[in-house]
């Protein structure tokens, strides 16, 4: 029962003209948009890198030297910036769009009425009305509470339920468990607790995504090997040209700083990066006109990873929609006012759903007056109500599942036979698949939302039964992840047996449901029973997330689905959390993945979506991995015998763009369905490191064949060009083996690269602009045996990588 009931303008709320002053001076509850990232940090992560500094300083060098054909590099580096830019802001807008639709709303109490406006327009001394469910928006001052409990763990890690009395404050990010009540605003918008703390955690973090934290260990990496690799090629180019003092005093240290300058940038994977954000944001957009929101983009990878799938059954395997089935009297349990009670329990305001859909088969009509209720929480698995006994002493009503209201709690041994007949039929229906809930009745006991606990004896009066509608895409959706080798945990806080006949309806292949009231409190044990049973029944909010961090803890990676409070935990500790559009507004705010048309069968695409996104990424990854790995191999190699770098930047420009650049855009977007393995750095650094040594060994065998022809068989434009098409034909090789299996896309792209390739090297204006001609007949031999030899090495390689790493 609520209480503490106030006077004044909290009885009423803000009137207009009070709103629309606090609003003129700024005490509204509008914070900086955190949904995504800021147009000017989305530029500022595209454009201002170490990598991009390098490359800018190394393109303004080379325009310095009057060398402008060979900063091609920069204008490639910054259309792949602007293109980086351009895709994020799209993604961003989209998602922002359904940020917006979806955004949670706010119900206050202004000029007499109940409202719900947008969370935004809450302003300072507001009168917040408060419900099961709800996140609080602003933090506020309880006036009036009846049983209000507060979940406050996205703000303190604290995951017990917290009393909120009349007079203590509700911090905004908190979620209400139970009861109800009402607050006054205090503190609104970046003053307001969770603002303070950063508690909106941005929904545009990419956290959490092996692809992410594979390329940014790469990154480091490569970090602190430019350096040093400079270093060695400097000295070697100087060498090459007579030594530092003769290379200055001729002025040929220009020409070495150029080749400094092409195995520096040929090093960076600039494009690795931005196709991985254009995967990931593409990959947000695609969901997002297939209704689903993806609330970290990250989120569009974690599915394909998910290798257990718990699901909370209301709502996700079932329609969530509760349909009264029947009232079941119990032999000898007659007590007068039952319907009257029931039909309170279907009106009341903070009834569940269970208790509402009740409404139109039980009436209440007034009668006699309730002096106190408890509201329903999953934690109790109970509701009450007490009436007034008219000068007598109260009667109270119960409502709730029956081996919870019906347990002895006396301590006096056996069960009267009216409870154990109550529980035996319970028992019976909800084996059948019915949910049940029983009514029981205590006379001369009030229940209060203050010791909200039951009598030591109740006497059950009648058992009810509920049915809920399967979703139709149930059984075909569980069918994908099975086949897919996702293994599925049930969930609920329903009866065991309830929840298994559900999922044998499903085609779920389980035995009994696991009651979670005798789930170990040993975190060994409850792994053992984690990973040993596929459904459990009675599972309170605090159990679904030990449940989950035990299945973590043996190696998993967990998806939550939920679409209630209770589910808020356990969505949180998961890998992946995905709420139904029927969610609770606190439940969409910790998901990563919202389904916004409540279609279960859209889980499947997410995961191809996600795969797709892994498997290309990785795919493309190997091929900006195999020019790293043969550009320090080359730098290091040449550099170390003394040897000039064999390429200006401008021809690495050529071969890049036709033996990675343009080819991986096109892999990077194409469809894949590859199931999801870890290990994604190990296979890519397996196949490039040794892919990128047979590249440099063969340029190295041509460019020492080449010496041994002394100057007349070997100038520098014949060998630049020799090792141009050495180089062009070995990175087409490695593009056909990353490629496989073949299709009619992947085949157009790699023959119009090999077209491309030949039309470059035949066009005088291509030639001229390159710095190719064509080879004399032994240099273009030695070119063809180095181009053929590494490519069967490549093919080699492909045949052992397959071996130790099968698809």
């Amino acid at each position: 029962m609520l209480h503490r009931r106030v006077s004044g303008p909290a009885a009423s709320g803000l009137s207009r003209g009070d709103v629309a002053s606090r609003m003129s001076s700024g005490l509204d509850n509008r914070v900086p948009d955190a949904t995504s990232r800021s147009l000017w940090e989305i530029v500022r992560a595209n454009v201002l890198t170490l990598f991009n500094a390098i490359v800018g300083t190394s393109f303004i060098l080379l325009l310095l030297l009057g060398s402008w054909q060979d900063a091609l590099f920069g204008l490639a580096a910054a259309g792949n910036a602007v293109i980086g830019v351009v895709q994020e802001y799209r993604a961003k807008r989209s998602l922002d769009r359904l940020a917006v639709l979806e955004a949670p709303l706010a119900r206050v109490l202004r000029d007499g009425t109940v409202q719900e406006i947008p969370t935004a327009d809450v302003v300072l001394d507001d009168v917040l009305v408060l419900r099961a469910g709800d996140q609080v928006t602003a933090d506020a001052s309880v006036l009036e509470s009846g049983g209000l409990e507060s979940d406050e763990s996205l703000l303190t890690g604290e995951s017990d339920p917290v009393d909120k009395d009349a007079g203590t404050e509700v911090l905004s990010g908190s979620i209400i468990l139970a009861g109800r009540g009402t607050a006054r605003v205090v503190r609104v918008g970046a003053e307001s607790f969770s603002s303070r703390l950063a508690a909106d955690a941005k929904r545009f973090s990419l956290v959490n995504s092996e692809i992410r934290n594979s390329l940014n260990r790469i990154l480091r990496w490569l970090t602190w090997a430019l350096l040093p690799v400079a270093l060695i090629v400097a000295n070697g180019e100087m060498q090459s040209r007579g030594g530092w003092e003769a290379a200055i005093s001729s002025g040929a240290w220009t020409s070495a700083l150029v080749g400094v300058i092409a195995s520096v940038i040929a090093m960076v994977p600039l494009g690795l990066v931005l196709l991985s954000s254009v995967a990931f944001a593409v990959g947000g957009v695609r969901m997002a006109g297939n209704k689903v929101l993806i609330q970290e983009l990250a989120a569009v990878e974690g599915l394909a990873r998910v290798d257990v799938l718990c699901l909370d059954k209301t709502g996700t395997l079932t329609e969530g929609r509760i349909i009264f089935d029947g009232v079941h009297e119990l032999a000898g349990s007659a007590e007068p006012g039952w319907e009257h009670a029931l039909g309170w329990f279907a009106t009341d305001p903070e009834a569940n759903a269970t208790s509402r859909c009740l409404e139109s088969d039980f009436e209440h009509g007034g009668g006699t007056p309730a002096v106190s209720s408890v509201p329903f929480s999953s934690a109790r698995k109970w509701s009450s109500v007490t009436f007034d006994g008219g000068g007598t002493s109260p009667c109270s009503w119960i409502l709730g599942a029956p081996e919870i209201v019906l347990a002895d709690r006396s301590g006096g041994g056996s069960a009267a036979p009216s409870t154990d007949d109550a529980l035996g039929k319970a028992g019976r229906l909800a084996a059948s698949g019915l949910r049940t809930v029983v009514l029981a009745y205590a006379d001369g006991t009030a229940i209060t939302a203050e010791d909200a606990t039951l009598p030591a004896r109740v006497k059950p009066v009648v058992v009810l039964t509920f049915r809920e509608q399967i979703r139709a895409d149930a059984r075909q959706t569980l069918d994908y992840f099975r086949n897919e080798g996702v293994e599925l945990k049930i969930i609920s806080g329903d009866d065991p047996r309830t929840v298994a006949a559900i999922a044998r309806s499903v085609g779920l292949d389980v035995g009994e449901g696991y009651d979670a009231r005798q789930l170990p409190d040993h975190p060994a044990l409850l792994e053992e029973v984690m990973e040993g049973n596929n459904v459990f029944g009675r599972v309170s909010p605090e159990q679904k997330k030990d449940m989950v961090a035990a299945l973590q803890r043996r190696g998993h990676t967990v998806a939550m689905t939920g679409d209630g409070v209770n589910d808020v935990l356990a969505l949180k500790e998961a890998d992946l959390g995905i709420a139904m559009n029927s969610a609770a507004p606190a439940t969409k705010a910790v998901a990563r993945l919202v389904l916004l048309d409540g279609r279960f069968d859209r889980l499947p695409g997410v995961v191809a979506e996600g795969r797709r996104v892994i498997a290309n990424v990785e795919r493309v990854s190997k091929l900006f991995l195999s020019k790293t790995a043969y550009s320090i191999a080359i730098a290091v190699g040449f550099g170390l015998l003394n040897l000039q770098f064999p390429f200006l930047p401008r021809q690495l420009s050529f071969t890049d763009g036709l033996t990675i650049g343009i080819p991986s855009f096109f892999l990077a977007l194409m469809a894949n369905r590859r199931r999801y393995r870890p290990g994604f750095l190990r296979r890519s650094l397996s196949f490039s490191i040794p892919a990128g040594l047979v590249v440099a060994a063969s340029l190295l065998g041509l460019n020492l064949y080449a010496g041994s022809l002394g100057a007349a068989g070997a100038v520098p434009e014949s060998l630049q060009s020799a090792s141009v098409l050495t180089l062009a034909v070995i990175g087409l090789w490695i593009l056909a083996v990353v490629s496989r299996p073949l299709d009619a896309r992947k085949l157009a792209v790699l023959l119009g690269m090999c077209a491309g390739l030949v039309v470059l090297l035949n066009v005088p204006l291509a030639q001229d602009f390159f710095h190719l001609a064509l080879p004399p007949a032994d240099m273009l031999w030695a070119a063809v045996i180095a181009a053929v030899g590494g490519g069967l090495a490549i093919e080699l390689l492909a045949w052992i990588d397959g071996r130790w790493f099968p698809r």
